[in-house]
């Protein structure tokens, strides 16, 4: 992984966007388990995620968002659509969105051979060893078919074992810049309503900070925290002393960190 530091962090920020493929998705049939692990991956390892799109199997719908996020964000993953079946079109639809041939890769079915006697890698099978022209390959040693990577898109599995094993191949293969700093204020039962207008008053002078709060429900109750977030740390620090002297002002007898 490459490190990327720098006096100033803007300088060295790495965004990504998320394509999950699959009109199983869209049904509610399959729930998504791939969003948050790629979410938490790229956060380890300073990527800024940006966005996250859902997109039907269908070819029109794939290229148009691949199109627009690869464009957009230095790098997209995508999860879904490169098994064995006809509705997989994943792999094709992003051939023609790079305007590239595809065809049965030999490195992909050597791999599959791995796992596979040659006469089991059926017309099914092979289908997941079709590569867009110029694509590398991302390994996938838990059933073998592998995914690809072609300029800035990973084109990774659905199945979320699959993709994880994906992703930890591709990974050390990404550009990194400097890592979010996150910390969390407990802001209690006090509600968001009574600290909404100065929180949003510091966020003002702040503007190098993400500062946003967050509401849950748990034992009847309601509670809030308040997240700051950055990537230079003295910013950080002052921002979280900023909120904690609100905080203080609008709860003295109650609020104590």
């Amino acid at each position: 992984m490459t490190e990327n530091p720098s006096e100033n962090p803007a300088q060295n920020l790495i965004t990504a966007a998320i394509l999950v493929i699959g009109d199983e998705i869209l049904s509610g049939r399959t729930k998504d388990k791939n969003i948050g692990y790629i979410a938490d991956y790229c956060a380890n390892i300073a990527i800024d995620l940006k966005e996250v799109r859902i997109v039907p199997d269908e070819e029109d719908e794939i290229i148009n968002a691949l199109n627009a996020l690869r464009a957009r964000y230095t790098y997209v993953f995508t999860t879904g659509g490169i098994g064995p079946t006809h509705d997989d079109i994943t792999a094709e639809s992003v051939a023609k969105a790079f305007g590239v041939s595809i065809d049965e890769d030999p490195r992909a079915i050597a791999l599959m051979l791995e796992r596979h006697k040659p006469e089991d890698l059926n017309a099914a099978r092979r289908r997941m060893a079709r590569i867009p022209a110029g694509a590398d390959l991302i390994l996938n040693p838990i059933s073998k078919a592998p995914g690809f990577r072609i300029g800035n898109v990973m084109v990774m599995a659905g199945v979320p074992m699959v993709m994880q094993a994906m992703l930890d191949n591709v990974g050390p293969t990404l550009e990194t810049g400097v890592k979010m700093l996150s910390a969390t204020i407990e802001a209690g039962g006090l509600p968001e309503g009574i600290y909404g207008t100065p929180l949003g008053e510091i966020a003002a002078r702040h503007p190098s900070l993400s500062i946003g709060s967050y509401p849950s429900f748990k034992d009847g109750k309601f509670a809030n925290q308040i997240v700051v977030r950055g990537r230079d740390n003295a910013a950080v620090q002052a921002g979280l002393a900023e909120v904690r002297e609100m905080l203080q002002k609008l709860t003295p007898d109650s609020y104590t960190t």
